[in-house]
């Protein structure tokens, strides 16, 4: 078992965040790719990459370099230096279909008949077995294990038969089914799309002559750009230097259809990001005061884990009137993987990762704010730590509702059997975790972290906005 599944117990994880950037005045944009990744690292620690091609030079030539880590491991100034062009996209990425492997890191190069596409995903998609197999046996030969690699052969197919990228991009999406953010680079061309349900993020930034698209805003801000917009649930942007954004929102759906990940909002994304227009930080603080007022309780000290309870935390505190303390100091040196020699030392790495400050806790009820259980393991073991460090009462409460049923759109929720809410009460929840009491978010206030917007709730609910797979698609770690 590899390092990055060890880490797979604490932490839900997205599957990746994509950057792609267009400078009309010819600068070579490698370098805010970069930054624009370092801001994104949140999405994905596996692997990255970075592809650019020069919309001046030979048409269709890219230069990419991707590896395995963190931006900063795998990018040196050099690496960097040797990738001109003024076109570009960037991944970060999570695995949760298909192997940690260099082969499977972003972006994918493709060169075919019509020239070169360079292609960023975020998310996953439910069909892609049955895509992937219908491509095999026209003879298609797959170097990865990512659905990704499925995008980009429908797309270049479809190229093939009509008279733009863009188009490509949209006879595409009518076959894929599932979760995806993409960017796509071709010679002359950036393209942004998003799914119809628009479960994963993207917006557009200007940054002088220079169009962006990100996973997150915070990515924008790194590198001086001012937000535009976001792209629709549904809709295709194209950027070009003739005719700067064109868009298509044929696909679009009806907003009542639409089904965003509210997890973007609990956990995933930056608290500096905005995503459809709304603060992460105020929906994590909204969040804290409806558990304040839910699930209340009489205590000296409300603390947050870090980092995704902090704002949380800091609500419940707003609303409970019980005094916001820092009881975690989290060690922020700790990279993709650290040593673990084997799996039964996986009970030293919560404390690796986390201390707690003794003198906060000594001889006090503590209301502790995490943004989810899953399988309980970490729970437990922090819940302990501030026992042993004195805390007289420990309440744990959480920012979202219990996880029921498995996610397959791109968040590793792992399979019913695994996870500590299905068929156990909260009160056997509370039992197994050692705290005083336990309070989840109630359900009907998801809508409201989200000002009102449609949202998934299929991991909690087992109501997913399309028809879930027949078989589990997501990896080897679910089985």
């Amino acid at each position: 078992m590899n390092n990055s599944k060890m880490q797979k117990d604490r932490e839900l994880h997205e599957e990746c965040g994509v950057f792609g950037i267009y400078d009309f005045d010819g600068n070579d944009v490698a370098s805010s790719i970069y930054y624009g990744l370092f801001a994104l690292q949140h999405r994905g620690q596996e692997s990255c990459g970075i592809a650019v091609s020069d919309t001046n030079g030979p048409k269709g030539k890219v230069n990419s370099y991707k590896g395995m880590g963190l931006v900063n491991e795998v990018f040196s100034p050099e690496d960097l230096e040797k990738l001109k062009g003024d076109i570009g996209v960037g991944h970060v990425r999570y695995s949760t279909a298909g192997e940690s492997t260099r082969e499977n890191a972003q972006p994918l190069v493709l060169n075919y008949v019509k020239g070169t596409l360079g292609l960023a995903h975020n998310g996953n998609l439910i069909n892609a077995p049955e895509l992937r197999k219908e491509l095999e046996y026209t003879g298609a030969i797959f170097q990865t294990t990512i659905d990704s690699e499925v995008i980009a052969y429908h797309i270049a197919r479809e190229r093939l038969n009509c008279g733009t990228v863009e188009e490509a991009v949209k006879l595409a999406m009518k076959k894929i089914k599932g979760a995806y953010s993409l960017v796509v680079m071709s010679p002359r061309k950036l393209i942004g799309a998003r799914d119809p349900q628009g479960f994963k993020p993207l917006c557009i930034g200007k940054r002088d002559n220079a169009y962006i698209l990100a996973s997150e805003t915070c990515a924008l801000d790194t590198i001086g750009a001012e937000y535009v917009r976001d792209v629709l649930p549904g809709e295709i942007v194209t950027i070009t230097p003739q005719d700067g954004i064109v868009s298509d929102t044929s696909m679009c759906p009806a907003p009542s259809d639409e089904a965003r990940c509210i997890f973007e909002y609990i956990y995933f994304a930056r608290p500096d990001s905005y995503i459809d227009g709304i603060s992460v930080y105020e929906s994590r603080i909204k969040a804290g005061r409806f558990l304040a007022m839910d699930s209340p309780v009489e205590a000296d000290i409300v603390v947050g884990v870090p980092e995704s309870g902090n704002a949380a935390a800091l609500g419940y505190s707003m609303e409970s009137g019980i005094p916001y303390g820092t009881a975690f100091v989290k060690n922020g040196y700790v990279g993709r993987t650290f040593i673990k020699p084997k799996q039964s030392s996986r009970e030293s790495s919560v404390k690796v990762k986390l201390n707690v400050l003794k003198d906060v806790v000594k001889g006090k009820r503590v209301v502790m704010i995490d943004d989810s259980i899953v399988r309980g393991t970490t729970s437990d073991r922090i819940v302990g730590m501030l026992k042993e460090a004195g805390a007289k009462e420990v309440h744990v409460r959480i920012s979202s509702p219990p996880f029921l049923w498995p996610c397959y759109f791109g968040t590793d929720v792992p399979a019913r059997e695994q996870l500590i809410a299905y068929n156990r009460t909260i009160e056997e929840i509370r039992d197994i975790i050692g705290a005083d009491t336990l309070g989840y978010l109630d359900i009907n206030r998801l809508e409201e972290l989200a000002e009102g917007k449609a949202i998934c709730k299929g991991c909690f609910n087992g109501n997913y906005p399309m028809e879930p797979p027949k078989e589990d698609i997501r990896g080897e770690y679910q089985k």
